[in-house]
């Protein structure tokens, strides 16, 4: 390690004094001007974490749905998932490590993680379409050329196309190829097949209105337009020339508001959907004739490709376990659909996508979706291996049309994250095929009313959860608050959790009419004011 270039390059990358930043489920985030030194760190970093485990790392520069003044940035693991926990802790040691402690801190890591410095390195860097973002990359490459290692720079992607690359490359290509034109045409092609196998009568030509959150989704889906069979009209709204990123728009405005984005002018029962800045999550929606908003969220995304899946399943005759993971914010009511109706067995884990995905892993098709739209299905090996062995040998036509459409939904499926595209693309697949209108779809059930609130805390860590956090441990007495409470109100639940970014506390509750929900949560909220520590004044109804 270059000492000096080492102390040059950081004093280019100065820390602000008194700062200190958690890596977390979303990497780093904050203000854009208070980022430069810790994308340089993780520049660094990522070329440790590339000589520890011999293989290619990606670095992604965006905040996703949070407002454009913000950035961010985050590591990618070598099979396009997100980094290892183990990982987080030295990314933090590393950002706030004060400049003269640098080397120290580097040599620990190293020792602690057993590193090789002399071992090649590679790292892949994407960015979002911020205005801070280009600057940051660059200083990503400064540290990256500190440490001495290979980079190749893709510039504007999408937070799952970076993922992807990854993945391809480490993957030597068996992944598909880690070029933009690989990922298109793969995923094109996959929907094309799909499609192709459609036997229902529905409308010959697909509309959808598509809102990209004025963020890197616009840029990419009017790339990948020219990969669209002619059946699919897509209509790019919000694609960032006139507003500002995810400014009352966006798969996170859509959900939280419940309510369409501006820049969108819906008209009854058309299909549009809203990615978030990052292209990493989609919620769907539609307004009815009596001009009535209907939100599709993640949780019946993850039922429409569950029920797919599961008849598919059914078809080929395999003994595939499969499962929906969900998390403690998934409406009540799906998780009833897809137990009672669907016999599909559900999980509830932690909140977070690194929580469901590793749970996902356990079974041969897992689904997983956060209500808020971020998700995606794994297949094992396994179960890929057998289903591509069925569509070259298996003599019954039923078996192996399904274990085609099988192996179609895992090419145009993204497994290494959640990806809005390949996401709307599965689930256009899926309407077609099942001759589906968006107002079907959305029949399937009704969504519990539910009603999501936070609270501002002295310290979030006051409250510690159970039970995939749909129990509070502490403070003594709140649970037993809670408990009493439920108790007033039809189908009711109701839990809190402390937010994993700043301090308050996260509510949730549902219950039998948008009232009782409404007054469930703030009786929550008041609970949480008075046992936890709250600030400022109460929550008012």
């Amino acid at each position: 390690m270059d000492s000096e270039a080492l102390r040059k390059y950081s004093a280019l990358h100065p820390k602000p004094a008194g700062l200190t930043l958690q890596y977390g489920t979303a990497g780093f985030r904050t203000k854009a001007e208070q980022l430069d030194h810790v994308v340089f760190r993780m520049g660094l970093l990522a070329i440790l974490r590339s000589k520890a485990v011999t293989a290619t790392i990606g670095i992604m520069v965006t905040a996703s749905h949070n407002p454009e003044e913000d950035n961010g940035v985050k590591l990618v693991d070598p099979l396009g998932e997100m980094l290892h926990p183990s990982w987080e802790e030295y990314a933090t040691q590393l950002a706030n490590a004060e400049e003269q402690e640098l080397q120290k801190v580097i040599t620990e890591i190293c020792q602690k993680a057993a590193v090789n410095l002399q071992k090649d390195a590679s790292v892949f860097i994407g960015r979002d379409t911020r205005p801070s973002s280009k600057k940051l990359s660059q200083s990503v490459i400064d540290g990256i050329q500190v440490l001495g290692g290979q980079y190749h720079d893709y510039g504007l992607v999408t937070t799952p196309q970076l993922h992807y690359m990854v993945c391809c490359q480490n993957t030597q290509g068996q992944y598909g190829k880690a070029t933009l034109e690989g990922y298109y045409e793969k995923l094109s092609k996959a929907f094309m097949q799909l499609i192709k196998q459609s036997h229902c009568s529905g409308e010959s030509q697909r509309h959808l209105k598509i809102d990209c959150a004025n963020g890197i989704g616009a840029l990419k889906l009017s790339e990948m337009k020219p990969y669209f069979p002619q059946e699919v009209l897509v209509h790019i709204y919000n694609d960032g020339t006139k507003e500002k990123l995810n400014h009352l728009c966006g798969a996170d405005f859509v959900k939280v508001h419940q309510k369409p984005p501006g820049g969108l002018d819906m008209k009854p029962n058309e299909r549009c959907c809203s990615f978030d800045g990052d292209a990493d999550r989609i919620v769907y929606y539609y307004k009815d004739t009596a001009g009535h908003f209907h939100l599709i969220d993640g949780d019946k995304i993850a039922t429409l490709i569950s029920i797919f899946l599961k008849e598919l399943l059914a078809k080929v005759k395999q003994d595939f376990t499969m499962a929906v993971v969900q998390t403690a914010y998934a409406n009540g009511n799906s998780t009833r659909y897809l137990q009672e109706t669907l016999k599909v067995p559900v999980h509830c884990v932690k909140t977070g996508v690194k929580h469901l995905h590793h749970k996902a892993q356990e079974f041969d098709v897992g689904v997983y979706f956060e209500a808020n739209g971020h998700g995606t299905v794994l297949f094992s090996k396994a179960a890929e291996t057998k289903i591509r062995q069925l569509v070259k040998e298996e003599k019954d036509d039923e078996k192996r049309e399904a274990a085609k459409m099988l192996e179609n939904m895992i090419d145009l499926i993204n497994q290494t994250v959640g990806d809005a595209v390949s996401d709307m693309l599965v689930i256009e697949a899926i309407l077609a095929l099942k001759g589906l209108t968006v107002q079907q779809w959305d029949a399937l059930y009704t969504d519990l009313p539910n009603r999501l609130l936070k609270v501002q805390v002295a310290d979030r860590r006051v409250i510690d959860t159970t039970d995939a956090e749909r129990r509070a441990l502490t403070p003594p007495g709140l649970q037993e608050k809670i408990d009493a409470l439920v108790k007033k109100y039809k189908l009711s639940r109701a839990f809190v959790r402390p937010s994993g970014t700043e301090d308050v506390v996260r509510i949730y509750a549902e219950a039998d009419t948008q009232e009782n929900a409404d007054a469930l949560a703030h009786e929550v909220s008041l609970a949480v004011f008075h046992l936890a520590g709250g600030r400022g004044a109460p929550p008012q109804p």
